[in-house]
């Protein structure tokens, strides 16, 4: 598992996670350009809510990724620190994706 450095302002990662959430980041932005494509060319309606739904899928799945990596690093160690608002960050979270 990633260990990262975490504070209020700033999250250390390693090399190789950087490398791979940049990927990812390239990757959907590729695909909003040819979404942005599509519409330039009067695609089917159809055919760009498609790709919509696959970048809904590849945002949501960036961010899981990376909530999962803030959970199992950045939040247990504040609480094992003694930061116990740590648990109201998460939970404003939970609420910006739900």
């Amino acid at each position: 598992m990633e260990k990262c450095n975490c504070n209020q302002e700033k999250t250390i990662r390693d090399e190789d996670t950087k490398k791979k959430l940049t990927s990812r980041i390239n990757r959907i932005s590729g695909q909003i350009a040819g979404v942005k494509k599509m519409v330039e060319e009067d695609r089917y309606c159809q055919d760009v809510l498609i790709q919509l739904s696959a970048i809904d899928k590849a945002v949501k799945s960036l961010a899981g990724e990376i909530l999962d990596k803030h959970m199992h690093s950045c939040v247990i160690n504040g609480i094992k620190n003694g930061d116990v608002k740590k648990i109201d960050e998460i939970v404003e979270l939970f609420k910006r994706f739900s």
